[in-house]
């Protein structure tokens, strides 16, 4: 039995080794590649450019996805602030203040917490927000 149990040990090293060998490869073959850093930022790009354009305001009829959406936005917002997008920051914070229930406590609160800078950016975008959702309840009104 015991030797069993060495056998399983021996193979179980072996194939640990392997992979360990394969995963040093393959990271050494990506450090070389002189287009890794150019393909890496192409997908960073992509995917900033995905969540920008994935914040589209839910239907205002079912609460339960508006408040999903709204905590959604708020952290988006935190997030992309903290690391120092400004724009896309604003552009979630904004979203999350459209559809909030009660957006002048809201406000209240983020005038509070955010730099005089961002909140003045945040202010400015309020009113195309504000078209953007009016546009689309009416859109969403003419479907029905």
């Amino acid at each position: 039995m015991t030797m069993i149990s060495k056998a399983a040990v021996g193979i179980a090293v072996g194939i640990a080794g392997i992979f360990v060998g394969y995963c040093f490869y393959f990271d050494q073959k990506r450090r070389s590649d002189p287009d890794f850093k150019k393909k890496l930022r192409e997908r960073r790009k992509a995917k900033k450019q995905a969540q920008k354009s994935s914040s589209k305001i839910p239907d205002l009829k079912d609460r339960e996805v508006v408040q999903r959406f709204f905590l959604q936005e708020v952290q988006l917002g935190e997030e992309m602030l903290t690391y120092g997008d400004i724009e896309g920051g604003v552009e979630h914070l904004s979203n999350a203040i459209a559809v909030c229930g009660q957006p002048t406590h809201l406000l209240q609160v983020l005038e509070k917490t955010l730099p005089s800078q961002v909140f003045q950016v945040l202010l400015h975008r309020l009113p195309t927000v504000g078209q953007k959702l009016s546009i689309q309840t009416m859109a969403e009104e003419d479907v029905e």
